[in-house]
């Protein structure tokens, strides 16, 4: 018998706005003037929150974060795609999405500032806590959404991750679920080209991310991430098909980490700045600012008016952030399960005793001078 193929595919390429401002006025998606300037403005605020956590971290005022620099246009574009039923399920370098779900400044800088308190989002915004180990949150989101769909939600879940997440198995676990039981989700993957020190070709053979998806039975495509309004396009249609027939989508933003992977790395020990110049002269904020001027959206005025009120917001939530007051030791207890276990409170209770300068009754008798087992 003759050989024949099988399957054959081809992976699209979305990009709306140019780097000089222009765009494919075919491809526009419907965004209002206000819509826009929303968008220029919380890219604008995110940059500068951004910014302001890079100083409190290097001043000893915040603890170690992933920044987002140049990537406003990946993760903000795509959150504001959202509808407030839907879900977003973070990783750890999407500040701007958490802002634009809702999320106070000052609470993101509290859970920075190692208080784990800030990260117990209000049920109502439909948003999980910032993910650090990397890949695990796409899991979650596949069980939210596999969820909505039993309940027959009217709504759909947005993941997002880098793309040295792709290169751990609860990527393929996530994908395969979605696929197999059309859960509702929307994989929207930040690469950014480096998972810390290790470049995307060292990460996967493929030429694209968004390949991946025609090994779990969905759709895939790629998007020019600092690219606002391809980004939003790709997400509203994902979200749209997922909302209304279950279908899955992985969608690849390529764009680029200018910063450090974090405020601990230095990425001059792994990369030029050769490479980096490039990118930062495709900065989603400016692009976004060069369509706006030719289209009578901004001025001077205005520009220096979105950026004077963002440094507002970031003062004010900055003060509000060091007037809180510090969390108790004890609190190392609250946040591991939803109801304490037994083992919990007693070392919670033996905890207590010992700071008190007194000697737990607990098993063993622990004295003040000897660790409880387990703290």
């Amino acid at each position: 018998m003759p050989v024949r193929p099988l399957v054959s595919y081809s992976i699209e390429r979305i990009e709306v706005l140019g780097e000089d401002g222009t765009v494919d006025q075919g491809l526009m998606p419907s965004l209002s003037p206000g819509d826009i300037k929303r968008l220029y403005a919380h890219m604008v605020l995110t940059r500068q929150v951004d910014e302001r956590m890079f100083k409190l971290q290097r001043q000893g005022r915040l603890g170690t974060f992933a920044r987002v620099a140049g990537q406003e246009g990946a993760h903000v574009g795509a959150a504001f795609a959202l509808r407030a039923t839907d879900w977003l399920v973070p990783a750890f370098r999407e500040t701007g999405a958490l802002l634009l779900r809702g999320i106070p400044i000052a609470q993101l800088l509290q859970f920075w500032g190692g208080d784990e308190r800030g990260g117990k989002f209000p049920k109502e915004l439909r948003t999980l806590p910032v993910a650090i180990p990397v890949g695990t949150h796409m899991l979650h989101a596949v069980g939210i959404g596999w969820a909505m769909k039993a309940s027959a939600e009217d709504a759909a879940v947005l993941t997002i991750f880098g793309e040295g997440a792709t290169s751990e198995g609860d990527f393929s676990e996530a994908m395969n679920m979605a696929g197999v039981f059309q859960a509702p989700v929307v994989f929207f993957c930040q690469n950014n080209q480096y998972a810390i020190s290790v470049p995307f070709t060292r990460q996967t053979a493929s030429p694209t991310v968004a390949q991946k998806a025609l090994a779990f039975g969905m759709f895939g495509v790629q998007v020019d991430g600092n690219d606002v309004f391809a980004v939003y396009r790709a997400v509203s249609e994902a979200l749209e098909r997922a909302r209304t027939s279950g279908e899955p989508t992985l969608i690849e933003a390529l764009t680029y980490r200018v910063t450090d992977h974090t405020t601990s790395d230095d990425a001059r020990r792994y990369r030029e700045d050769e490479e980096v110049a490039p990118w930062r002269g495709r900065d989603p904020i400016e692009r976004l600012a060069r369509y706006m001027r030719a289209n009578g959206l901004l001025d001077e005025a205005g520009e220096a008016e979105v950026l004077a009120e963002a440094d507002r917001q970031v003062a004010e939530a900055v003060a509000a952030f060091e007037a809180l007051d510090p969390p108790g030791p004890e609190e190392i207890f609250a946040h591991v399960y939803a109801e304490k276990t037994a083992p919990l409170l007693e070392q919670e209770a033996a905890l207590r005793v010992r700071l008190a300068g007194g000697t737990s009754g607990g098993a063993g008798g622990t004295s003040a001078n000897e660790p409880a087992e387990g703290v």
